[in-house]
């Protein structure tokens, strides 16, 4: 079953395109033509021309946007490394859908769609609403610390889930998603798998995540050491795949497919924070292409982030000190996306303006 599921998973990367990088001097020259001085809107313009690459040359595109939160649980919470018992999970589910959680507050503000999916919470199913989708692959991860998170075929049905909620959106006619997410103890597995895939040391990567003491942070720095010598060999081995499998979870894995499956219909994809990142770092490494439909929303205020970005190479687009995770920072990011794309479009010309161009770069 597993290696058909591969097989599957195989075909997707197949379809994620390169994108023709020398478009960027196509999008560059029309946001030099518009009436402002040479790069002066900064990281709006470099969205605007990424945008405009991703699209294959076509007038960049935001709306509507839409944020996926997945959420799942995970067995590792049962070596104390959060402060918050595993039971949050299941109840901040239940309030995202009563839409009290910040997430809720943002996603509304920012004029983005939010739905919320079960991926792997521990127990039954919740009541049914419009803005829940019910896709449990199972109740909550084995303990990393002891051996495999997932299976080989729950790890892979999980990731292709997230696809399908890609192609879904797509063919509702979304054009940016977001990545959240919600799992009680999912600092952990991320920081694991941010040591395996960067060879980072557990101790300077490893943070507070939901509020643990200077106490805590050691002993869960102790835990993710003994996952990644319980997983050693798949570490060892380098595949990535095999990596989440081991070290992830069924949320983390869910959004590793939704960043793939967007990559490969030209959506973009806005990565939320220290978990959502993890995933990316996992797209990335599965399919290097991916990462041209992607965008680091925001900068982490987990201590560990800033050596996660540098050995990603990334640059994330808000620094505004969250961590709260839900799909927050993608949510606000998202603005930024339309505005470089309304700014691509709207924007007149010197010559449709009647400005001299040569006063451009005025003070």
């Amino acid at each position: 079953m597993s290696s058909c599921l591969r097989e599957k998973l195989n075909v997707i990367i197949s379809q994620v395109d390169e994108v023709d990088s020398s478009l960027a001097d196509e999008a560059r020259a029309h946001l030099d033509n518009l009436t402002k001085p040479l790069g002066s809107l900064g990281r709006l313009e470099e969205l605007a021309v990424k945008m405009f690459v991703a699209s294959g040359g076509k007038p960049p595109e935001s709306d509507p946007a839409r944020i996926y939160t997945i959420a799942g649980d995970h067995g590792v919470n049962a070596e104390d490394v959060s402060f918050f018992p595993q039971e949050v999970t299941r109840q901040m589910v239940e309030n995202f859908l009563a839409g009290g959680a910040g997430i809720n507050v943002l996603a509304s503000t920012a004029g983005v769609e939010l739905i919320v999916v079960d991926a792997g919470c521990m127990g039954g199913e919740f009541p049914d609403h419009p803005h829940l989708i019910q896709r449990k692959i199972g109740c909550g991860t084995a303990n990393i610390s002891l051996g495999p998170a997932m299976t080989e075929e729950q790890c892979l049905k999980a990731m292709l889930l997230g696809v399908e909620l890609a192609d879904e959106s797509f063919s509702q006619g979304i054009k940016t998603l977001g990545t959240g997410e919600m799992g009680v103890s999912n600092t952990t597995p991320s920081t694991a798998l941010f040591c395996a895939y960067f060879d980072l040391d557990p101790v300077l990567i490893t943070g507070p995540g939901g509020g643990i003491d200077a106490e805590g942070v050691i002993r869960k720095a102790a835990v993710v050491k003994s996952a990644l010598a319980a997983n050693a060999d798949v570490v060892a081995s380098g595949d990535a795949v095999s990596i989440l499998t081991a070290l992830g979870g069924y949320e983390i894995a869910a959004l590793t497919g939704l960043i793939l499956g967007g990559a490969k219909n030209r959506q973009m994809v806005c990565i939320d924070g220290f978990i959502s990142t993890a995933a990316y770092a996992a797209a990335t490494r599965i399919c290097p292409v991916a990462d041209s439909y992607c965008v680091l929303s925001h900068a982490s205020a987990e201590p560990g982030y800033a050596g996660v970005v540098e050995a990603l190479g990334g640059n994330p687009l808000l620094h505004l000190d969250m961590r709260l995770g839900e799909g927050s920072g993608a949510a606000l990011s998202m603005f930024m996306l339309r505005a470089a794309a309304n700014i691509y479009n709207d924007m007149a010309t010197f010559s449709d303006a009647g400005v001299d161009s040569g006063s451009s770069n005025a003070g």
